[in-house]
């Protein structure tokens, strides 16, 4: 009888240890606030050199940071959605030294900008930017303080009123919303991940949606203030759900995918980004509906840092980006050195059934479906996603082989051939280091 009970023990210890400790309730909260620059600020349009750093000439629709803040008792994570370009590294390093008297880290937070090109330039908020070639885009100050001051007054409003949530993630397949703009029926990734975190008494406080695109129905002549087709989607996504809830979109590994004008939606762009817009927000809403929630779900994050391969030019960058933003030899030797960075970060956050790898860089589609298999086998996930441009921008990232085909993306990737493969290694590495952190915590 004593030796029965003993195995019994033992058997019980190994089952306590193997399994996740009851969660602390997680708590969340939401915020938005109006990134739109005013006009007098004179802000510039981000995506394409043609524009010459011309002063936006109004807006279309205004563009938002929005933040979801989560706390699990010592944990706090604050995931930050914008409809902008991208982010500059000096960006979060100033968002981070703002709100460190408020006990925040680099490693509680991840910046997701929808890569928007009708919203503000990229290397118009880049304190790095001194080279004044308008092609590429002139920094301003105030445009540098309005975009940092918003990023910091939105995670702080988010946190500000916490409540306890229920979280659940779905996801759809989509054939016929995207394709690989390098080659003619290449990889696309067709995943439409939804995720959902609902206030106790079931209204939803937040939704959350991932979808590979670049948002470029518009071009260098439109010139309005736009989210572009994401922010066609957040705000049907709005509309349809009700009861207040904040849409929050990030893209994914969108290097090499562009979207597909819906059928019948004309020939003006911006008819088609709205049009495109407006329908994928309708999906996700019927995404949304089918999701189940739950109280008692895992919440951990990680950010993982590592050195990039050397910095250098590909062989035709002169001809293609180069030609398009300006830059002889000389100057693509000073953009190398001060406005590329020579480290970088990956954080993952795990919400439940989703995981989130931040990526630091426009990851080509194949890449980013090879990081989002191996994740959902690292952290027993089913919906791994890719946060695409994550924190900050350092380039494309492409496959070895593609880097050498060559082409725009290719030129625009500044790290040589093995880029996509140090990213791909590292990003992993990260995944793996926070699947080690769950287990010590366990």
């Amino acid at each position: 009888m004593i030796r029965i009970t003993l195995c019994l023990l033992i058997v019980l210890i190994s089952l306590l240890a193997s399994s996740p400790l009851v969660a602390d309730e997680i708590q969340a909260g939401v915020a938005r606030v109006d990134l739109t620059p005013p006009a007098e600020m004179k802000a510039t349009l981000g995506g394409y050199g043609e524009r010459m750093s011309q002063a936006a000439h109004g807006v279309h629709d205004r563009v938002f940071a929005k933040a979801l803040v989560l706390s699990a008792g010592e944990k706090r994570f604050a995931l930050v959605t914008a409809d902008i370009l991208g982010f500059p590294p000096p960006v979060k390093h100033a968002v981070v030294d703002r709100l460190a008297d408020d006990g925040w880290t680099a490693e509680q937070m991840m910046l997701l900008p929808s890569h928007s090109h009708t919203s503000i330039e990229m290397m118009q908020i880049n304190p790095n930017n001194q080279l004044r070639i308008p092609q590429l885009g002139l920094y301003s100050q105030v445009v540098y303080e309005h975009t940092v001051n918003v990023l910091v007054r939105v995670i702080e409003q988010a946190a500000e009123h916490l409540e306890p949530v229920s979280l659940g993630t779905g996801q759809v397949d989509l054939q016929g919303w995207n394709a690989n703009r390098r080659r003619r029926g290449g990889p696309t990734d067709n995943e439409l991940t939804v995720t959902k975190i609902d206030k106790r008494n079931g209204d939803p406080l937040a939704v959350l949606v991932n979808w590979t695109a670049h948002p470029t129905f518009m071009s260098a002549e439109d010139m309005l203030f736009s989210g572009g087709w994401p922010g066609h989607l957040q705000r049907t996504l709005e509309a349809v759900l009700g009861d207040g809830v904040t849409a929050m979109y990030y893209n994914g590994a969108e290097g090499d995918q562009r979207p597909l004008a819906r059928p019948d939606s004309g020939s003006s762009h911006w008819e088609r980004a709205e049009r495109y817009g407006r329908e994928l927000g309708l999906v996700a809403a019927d995404v949304a509906r089918g999701i189940e929630t739950a109280v008692d779900v895992p919440f951990s994050y990680h950010l993982h840092r590592f050195e990039l391969p050397p910095r250098v030019a590909h062989p035709q960058f002169m001809q293609t980006g180069g030609a398009e933003y300006g830059l002889d030899g000389e100057r693509m030797k000073q953009l190398l050195s001060t406005l590329v960075p020579a480290s970088t970060t990956s954080g993952t956050l795990r919400l439940g059934d989703l995981a989130i790898v931040g990526i630091p860089g426009e990851l080509a589609a194949k890449l980013g479906m090879d990081v989002k298999k191996e994740t959902a086998q690292i952290l027993g996930v089913r919906f791994p996603t890719i946060g695409g441009l994550a924190n900050q921008w350092v380039s494309y990232i492409l496959p070895s082989e593609e880097y050498k085909r060559g082409g725009y993306e290719a030129s625009a990737s500044f790290y040589g051939a093995s880029l996509g493969e140090t990213i791909v290694e590292q990003s992993l590495l990260g995944v793996r280091q926070l699947a080690a952190i769950e287990a010590h915590e366990r």
